[in-house]
């Protein structure tokens, strides 16, 4: 059996928030105070739809915008897991649950040759209208009242993991790799034999190590990174 890896982008495949990276295409490299001032929590993504029209507004384009992404830095360490799981494919499957959007990623995914490595990518669908201007969505709807309106991680994971071509048993575990607060939904549905790899001093793993006080505990283990290779060393002690 496989083992399946999870992947969140920003700040764990990915080393910024692509989201704010893409600020730098803006005049001056900032926004004006009223769409900054503009964000709810929760509708990050009606908020990127606001930055988007802003730039489009400014004329900033398809071409200019992909430049910028395709600059971002990847995690330390994290081109080289990814090498190495691209190598093991027979052994790993690997799926992205992102709040970002789907154009972001597949221009760094491919602008670095690693479309391939994953079977599938769940984030907001994305693309450009016919003036040019990129639009998001949300990825779905939800009833969870602990995530985004526009994606509750936990949802993604469990639908994928109850597709019939996807049985939970193909999987001999489940390996969850993120660092944010919209990350500590889908981990708390992992089983004791699954393993939450939370990066070192980001929020997940501040939230994941108060649990222990939860009246619902965390059953997945709990292995903290700072970088890919860590994450990389753990892999081949599991293959072993």
């Amino acid at each position: 059996m496989k083992f399946l890896l999870v992947f969140d982008f920003d700040h764990t495949i990915i080393d910024e928030n692509s989201d704010t990276w893409i600020v730098k295409c803006a005049p001056g490299a900032k926004l004006p105070d009223e769409i900054r001032n503009s964000y709810q929590k929760g509708c990050w993504t009606e908020y990127m739809g606001r930055v988007f029209r802003f730039l489009g507004d400014s004329g900033i384009r398809e071409e200019e915008m992909k430049r910028t992404m395709t600059t971002i830095p990847f995690t330390k360490g994290m081109k080289d897991l990814l090498e190495f799981v691209g190598k093991h494919k027979d052994l790993f499957d690997c799926i992205i649950i992102s709040d970002s959007n789907a154009v972001f990623i597949d221009w760094i995914l491919k602008a670095s040759n690693f479309c391939q490595v994953f079977n599938e990518v769940f984030t907001n669908p994305a693309g450009f209208d016919g003036c040019g201007y990129l639009t998001v969505e949300n990825f779905h709807a939800h009833n969870c009242a602990q995530c985004p309106v526009n994606l509750c991680k936990r949802k993604v994971l469990e639908e994928f993991l109850e597709n019939p071509s996807k049985q939970r048993m193909k999987y001999s575990q489940i390996l969850y790799i993120g660092d944010g607060g919209n990350d500590l939904c889908p981990v708390m549905c992992l089983k004791k034999d699954d393993v939450v790899m939370p990066r070192h001093g980001y929020s997940l793993q501040k939230m994941v190590s108060q649990l222990s006080q939860d009246p619902v505990p965390l059953e997945a283990s709990i292995v903290t990174w700072s970088s890919g290779i860590e994450i990389l060393a753990y892999l081949e002690l599991l293959i072993k």
